[in-house]
């Protein structure tokens, strides 16, 4: 039997999803470089051939310690689907001669290089300059048209972005990044191979999206993603996914599988997806490639990644289409035939829809709840109408415990002050955003208000919540 080297960390598909897929192509020895999730640490004993967790100093030479383990057990292969550890495993895929994202991996990673290559290549995206201190940032600010976005070149999850609107917002946007990279990278939402990768940020201007005349239908996001994999260097593209419109700075709020994009409008951004995702060089990785949407048909690459996307983005695509695309990559990686699809899957190709909502304490229009609450999925799932065959469910792996208060938003932190993660099934892709619609707007009223004591109580639970729901925050993209 062959056996799987899978190196975990935190972000991407939920790992009890993930693990399963693993574990029913092959032996799996897992590589935990994050504390397993209460809610999956009992089944990957038993998934398993070996579970061993690497957090401490051990870490330090990331690449040894995945090659050297992977030579113990005999792996046939090694894999990733978290942001923060693919460039490690690229590195030690190319150290024991296996397949894998390839030696240019980090160009996925690094967004300042991914904008260099594309910038040569003259492949459309945002003007942007990479920034390395305060200074830098005020020059950029100056270069550039403003708004522009203050973002880390390392992150995931919108975390650390800022919008500067005028110079005189440069030096507490810098302060404010800094301070949330370095939060997150307490918690274990940093980059795991780069020494210092908190400290590196790129600014770029914010170009004028707009979802009107992509979907016939309003309340779509303004931006796409092209889901894939590359296969021995061809990009190979799976469906697109859409999104509802980001919570200020750019948080994602929700994604849904498919997008209902008419099918001339998929094709065009398919080929762009492609041209990002050629110019990189990768291998033999998942991809997703972010896509944000103009007038007039106009586009701009925002970023790609040599991972599949996050949060639920894998599982909606293997209820809506039918495809473990883990699974598939496991067996491509071990070297057995796959049949990937021969284009991007369309919404007349789909079983139905799936989507998932990230909750966050911010109403539809993007302002904050004018009062605290408890999450408690039970209380929604029983008080909020949605739409007949509509089927929602709560992520328990992603989310706090029912009672828990829900984080108030910041917008620096981005997904960090998440308080659950939903997960919705529907007909078509249209019912899932008016589902999604629905919960947004009822959330703040039907959640039950949090219990309020004195004065002090209140003021150091406030300063809590956003640690409490860092540790829950997986579902990245």
């Amino acid at each position: 039997m062959s056996t799987v080297l899978f190196v975990y960390a935190k972000g991407g598909p939920p790992l009890g999803y993930a693990l399963s897929r693993v574990a029913a192509r092959s032996a799996v020895h897992l590589l935990a470089l994050s504390t397993l999730p209460p809610t999956v640490a009992a089944s990957a004993e038993r998934r398993c051939a070996s579970v061993r967790t690497a957090t401490g100093p051990e870490r330090g030479d990331l690449v040894s310690l995945i090659v050297s383990r992977a030579q113990a057990v005999g792996a046939d292969a090694v894999i990733t689907f978290s942001e923060y550890a693919v460039v490690a495993v690229a590195e030690a895929c190319e150290k024991l001669g296996l397949a894998g994202a390839g030696a240019s991996c980090a160009l996925a990673r690094d967004k300042r290089l991914m904008r260099r290559v594309w910038e040569r290549q003259g492949i459309a995206q945002p003007r942007f300059r990479p920034v390395a201190d305060e200074r830098e940032l005020q020059d950029a600010a100056a270069a550039l048209r403003l708004p522009v976005l203050l973002k880390a070149a390392w992150s995931a999850g919108s975390t650390a972005h800022r919008i500067i609107r005028a110079t005189d917002e440069v030096p507490a946007a810098w302060q404010r990044a800094r301070e949330v990279m370095a939060e997150s990278a307490e918690l274990g939402y940093a980059e795991l191979h780069v020494a210092d990768a908190g400290a590196d940020f790129l600014v770029e201007e914010i170009v004028p999206g707009t979802a009107d005349g992509w979907f016939d239908q309003a309340g779509w996001g303004d931006y796409v993603s092209v889901e894939g994999v590359v296969v021995d260097g061809v990009f190979r593209p799976v469906c697109l996914s859409g999104r509802m419109p980001t919570v200020e700075p750019f948080t994602e709020r929700a994604g849904i599988t498919p997008a209902a994009l008419p099918a001339d409008a998929q094709r065009r951004v398919v080929a762009l997806a492609r041209e990002a995702v050629d110019a990189l060089g990768l291998e033999n990785c998942g991809t997703h490639t972010e896509i944000k949407l103009g007038a007039d048909g106009r586009m701009w690459v925002i970023e790609t990644a040599a991972r599949f996307g996050g949060a639920m983005t894998v599982p909606q695509i293997e209820e809506v289409f039918g495809l473990d695309l883990i699974g598939m990559l496991v067996d491509h990686l071990l070297g057995r035939p796959v049949s990937w699809p021969a284009r991007a899957l369309t919404p007349q190709e789909a079983r139905g829809a799936a989507g998932s909502l990230v909750v966050l304490a911010v109403d539809g229009a993007g302002d904050a709840w004018p009062d605290r609450r408890r999450w408690d999925f039970p209380t929604v799932r029983d008080a909020v109408p949605l739409s007949a065959g509509s089927r929602l469910s709560v992520v328990a792996e992603n989310s706090l415990p029912d009672g828990s208060p829900v984080p108030v938003y910041d917008p620096a932190a981005g997904a960090n002050t998440m308080a659950a993660l939903c997960l919705l099934s529907a007909t078509d892709p249209e019912t899932v955003l008016r589902d999604f619609r629905t919960l947004v707007d009822a959330l703040p009223s039907v959640l039950p208000h949090e219990e309020r004591h004195h004065e002090h109580e209140e003021t150091k639970k406030a300063g809590t919540d956003t640690q409490c729901t860092k540790k829950t925050a997986e579902a990245r993209s």
